[in-house]
């Protein structure tokens, strides 16, 4: 019988995994466990008022999760890595309210009707569950630190103490489980970026919406249980809005790397081409391209070469700033909108860029699939300064896209400005000079 268990043991996807990430895993999950039990033994006993708490809550949760199903699933099929599920409505008041062993029987129903919707590998789906066990027994500790919660006629004073208290705990139980979670992202990659590890500014703006959510949920099930209703109608429908606010993100987004797709950079262009004409204002359109792209892929296989364009992306974020709009044209093209800058300063921008994505080193794998490093990449890079060089959107892509080649004729891995902005920084020896620069 032992060998049966011992051969489906060995197929688990989580072996195939490298081994520092086997060993986080495991040593996480049996942690988690362990100071589950811990913390469930010293915690008080539950009250039939708890018991009946727990079923509430327990109801609405198995409701919502069957009405947003289908949303839910199409929001995991679109997004692959990090998600975030708002069942933390119902599973965080459980925290602030019940015992910890019923907290823990709560997060175990919904988890085991999650467990259909996920369709994940089941060391990530109980990973995931360790990393809310560990969240919710620290919550859990900082809560019996802080005393017992009474929200029955609380005055303007003790209402602001148990705001503020609820608040270090919200951000607790937050911040844990981003932590677990991003630790085992950041073991099993070398592609690193906050965005990756720690969720983008969406991921983490819903995350905290959920527990905010679930204060609310809390003061309800104490104070007016029937209400509970409702918050399971913003459940669903905070659902179907996260559904279609990913959507949207996905049609402006390029899947590669992450940056605007042409749709997405064009509607960001627009508007800042509204403002610098109604504002006599100016800016400056780069057009990068990657020089002999194709022998990337040629050599080593298409998955190189997309590493390299996510290696690429990672770079024109690291090296613009925040009201730049940087984005996918195509292929091996990149489009970036500077706003504010003239012609000296987007050829010093230009020149910078192109250095920096010179020195890039992406780590990536051939095609029979042996580790591998891409470097001594070069770009050619086209400049055009609005309004020296055109006075709408489509001509300054045209004119930077002509400066780009003019760069290839020229030897390529330089800068080349539109002939209207080469005229305009003519006279300054020092810009010229940082203009092009061939290797």
């Amino acid at each position: 019988m032992l060998r049966p268990i011992a051969a489906h043991l060995r197929t688990w996807a989580l072996w195939s995994q490298p081994r520092r990430v086997v060993w986080y895993v495991v040593l996480l999950d049996l942690f988690a466990v362990s100071g589950a039990i811990v913390a469930a033994l010293t915690s008080r006993n539950p009250t039939t008022q708890d018991w009946g708490r727990l079923v509430a809550l327990a109801l609405c949760a198995v409701v919502h999760l069957q009405v947003s199903r289908r949303h839910e699933e199409n929001r995991r099929r679109r997004k692959p890595t990090t998600h975030i599920g708002l069942v933390t409505i119902w599973a965080f008041p459980a925290v602030l309210v019940l015992p910890l062993p019923l907290t823990l029987l709560l997060i175990l129903i919904t988890r085991a009707q999650r467990w259909f919707i996920v369709r994940r590998p089941l060391y990530r789906f109980t990973f995931s569950a360790a990393g809310t066990v560990l969240a919710t027994v620290a919550a859990d500790g900082l809560l019996r630190l802080s005393g017992d919660r009474h929200w029955i006629d609380l005055g303007w004073l003790d209402s602001l103490r148990e705001l503020g208290i609820l608040a270090v705990v919200a951000l607790v139980y937050v911040a844990i489980q981003a932590i677990v979670i991003g630790g085992a992202i950041a073991l099993s990659t070398t592609k690193l970026s906050w965005a990756t590890v720690l969720g983008t500014k969406e991921d983490n703006e819903l995350e905290l919406t959920t527990v905010a959510l679930g204060i609310i949920t809390a003061v309800l099930l104490i104070n007016a249980p029937a209400v509970l209703a409702v918050m399971v109608l913003v459940g669903v429908l905070g659902d179907r809005i996260a559904d279609i606010r990913q959507l949207q993100v996905d049609v402006r987004t390029d899947s590669k790397t992450g940056l605007l797709n042409m749709r997405g950079w064009r509607d960001s262009a627009l508007r800042e081409f509204e403002r610098a004409s109604r504002g006599n204002g100016r800016f400056a359109l780069l057009m990068v391209d990657l020089d002999h792209f194709k022998a990337i892929n040629d050599t080593w296989g298409h998955p190189a070469g997309d590493d390299v364009l996510r290696g690429v992306g990672e770079t024109l974020r690291g090296e613009t700033r925040p009201a730049d709009t940087i984005g996918r044209f195509g292929g091996e093209e990149f489009v970036l909108l500077l706003p504010g800058m003239r012609e000296h300063e987007a050829a010093i921008a230009a020149e910078r860029l192109r250095g920096t994505i010179a020195e890039l080193r992406v780590t990536t794998t051939d095609k029979m699939g042996e580790p591998i490093e891409v470097a001594d990449r070069t770009t050619s890079i086209g400049v055009a300064v609005y309004p020296t060089d055109a006075d709408t959107l489509d001509g300054l892509i045209q004119a930077a896209d002509a400066a780009v080649y003019e760069a290839k004729e020229n030897g390529r891995n330089q800068v080349r400005m539109a002939p209207a902005s080469q005229l305009a920084i003519s006279g300054d020896q020092d810009a010229s000079h940082g203009v092009t620069s061939d290797r």
